[in-house]
Formats: C-alpha cells, structure tokens, sequence
C-alpha cells in the first residue's frame, strides 16, 4: 500500500532521514519505534509532504506521490493525526468534524460519516457546539481521531497519539486504532509507548538517528533484548 524508498528529508542543513525505507501493507498495524529526534515524526510528515524530500521515492497504491502537494496525498486516502492533537481550538466539535471532510464531495456520504461518529463518539455528540479548545486531552485526542477518520481514508499516520494522556484514556485511544484497522483502514503508528505500540501493530521497525536499524515482527520485537532494553524498560 505505502512504500518508501531511500528517503532522505533535510531541516536546513540538518540531514532528519538518512535513506530510509519502509512499506505498510494493506490491513496492517506497522509501529515506528526511536528515541526523541530520531525521524518519527519527520517520517510521517515527509509522507504528507509537509517537509519535502531531497532524495527517495514514496510510492502509495502504486502511485508516485513524492513531489504531489500534501492536499493531493489528502485526496488519495491518506489522513495525519498530528502529535499534539492540532485541533482547531476555536471552532466547535461539529466544525471540526466538518474540517476533516474538507476535501469530499459526497454531501451524503460526508453527512452519514458524521452521524458514524457522533454513534461512535458519544461525547462528541454531547458536546458538539462546543468549542475543541475546552475539551480535557483525552477528549481532544478523541476528536482529532475523528476528524481523521472523516476523510474516509484508506490509511492513517498517527503521531504519539497517547502523549500525555492518562492510562485510562490510553487504553481507550489504542482501542479505537484496533477498531480502525478491523474496519479496513491501514495504519503507520509512531509510539513512544513501545509496549502498547507493539502489542497493538503487526509489524515494526526501530529509528536511530534518521535510520532504520531493526525490521521485525511485533512479537520478535517484543522478545528482542535490544529493543528490551531501549524501549520497554527491561534491564
């Protein structure tokens, strides 16, 4: 579904991805694990073109996206859930509900995706002239997953989605990415959260310093001594 290949993005002169190369296929869970500044998050914005590539090529359903403007990734089924949440803090849940189909023409379609989520997301409903800016973290993380989904996408690139939440809501949040993926939707899913992450995804891959350095399944992951010990506490 998604590949890249020999990707290398820069800040300034700042060399963030040093030739890295993943795929996801479709119907999979796939984490990326690393430290702080390791490229997580440049990863998934170079997909969406938010920071360009220098070098490399991004394939998505066999289609060359690598130099196509992030509006156009949008349109092909691709939806970002920034770290950080990035909601429209001053628009109501409704209208950043609307936000998120921005880009449909499917009045209808758009209009029965919205009473999906509000189904599904009761306290969306509840709240839903609400301004996004008075929501709790856990509520906020909520509705910038559900503005995501109001695309309708094929696969959704989630950045730290537990950051700064409670255990309670975690456990939530990792729900509802489960429930994603069964539904048909892909996911890349970059986590600090290593152990909920790889218990969650069906394949990972682990970052250094803008390189991937390990490429295994979730559960060989899990059992590895290295990853152990850098990322799931073990001594």
């Amino acid at each position: 579904m998604l590949t890249l290949e020999d990707i290398h993005t820069y800040y300034g002169n700042l060399h963030a991805l040093q030739g890295i190369s993943l795929s996801v296929n479709e119907g999979e869970i796939v984490c990326l694990l690393g430290a702080n500044g390791a490229g997580k998050t440049t990863t998934l914005m170079s997909i969406c073109a938010i920071n360009r590539v220098k070098k490399g090529k991004i394939s998505y359903l066999g289609r060359d996206i690598t130099k196509m403007a992030t509006d156009r990734i949008v349109k092909t089924g691709i939806s970002h859930v920034p770290e950080g949440r990035r909601i429209f803090r001053e628009l109501t849940i409704h209208e950043n509900l609307m936000m998120g189909a921005f880009t449909r023409k499917d009045k209808k379609g758009v209009q029965k995706d919205l009473k999906r989520m509000y189904d599904h997301f009761p306290v969306l409903y509840d709240r839903r002239q609400q301004y996004g800016g008075t929501l709790s973290g856990g509520e906020q993380q909520i509705l910038a997953i559900a503005r995501g989904l109001m695309l309708r996408p094929k696969l959704m690139l989630f950045d730290e989605p537990s950051l700064g939440l409670a255990p309670k809501i975690i456990a939530q949040v990792f729900d509802i990415i489960k429930e994603i993926n069964q539904s048909g939707t892909a996911v890349l899913l970059v986590e600090q959260n290593a152990n909920a992450a790889l218990k969650l995804a069906h394949r990972g891959y682990v970052m250094e310093s803008g390189k991937i350095v390990l490429e295994d399944s979730s559960y060989n992951l899990l059992h590895n001594e290295q990853v152990k010990k850098a990322y799931l506490g073990a001594e």
